[in-house]
């Protein structure tokens, strides 16, 4: 079930739909997921796209929130309040990951010397290592 419906195989995709139907409160939930999840993974898009998601996305959120579940419920609350991130995210595909690479170079650092007790010799340890 925590897979997307497109990474599962044949023979999956049977005992999924047989357990499914076994539990259709269940069933109603994972197609909400998969419409969700497959809403939030959409990358790359225009102005005018964005803004045939955004109804989409605000009305899949006013649906969580009034879920009686409260697990349902909490993930609504979260994602109304994420979302000028993940409207942004839809629009801007930049990422933080050179800084995070930066940053766990100078972690490496600060580990491996077990401390400085100059700041200065750090600083320039992370600017040979990181330039």
């Amino acid at each position: 079930m925590r897979r997307h419906r497109h990474n599962l195989r044949a023979d999956q995709q049977l005992r999924l739909a047989a357990y499914l139907a076994q539990h259709p409160v269940l069933e109603t939930i994972y197609r909400f997921k998969q419409r969700l999840c497959y809403l939030l993974l959409k990358k790359h898009r225009t102005r005018k796209q964005c803004e045939q998601l955004v109804p989409r996305f605000l009305r899949a959120v006013y649906q969580l929130r009034q879920a009686g579940l409260a697990q349902l419920v909490q993930l609504g609350q979260t994602l109304s309040a994420w979302s000028e991130e993940i409207v942004g995210m839809w629009r801007f595909t930049r990422n933080n990951g050179i800084t995070e690479g930066f940053h766990n170079k100078m972690e490496l650092i600060n580990r491996q010397a077990y401390g400085f007790r100059n700041f200065q010799n750090y600083r320039l340890r992370v600017k040979v290592l990181c330039s």
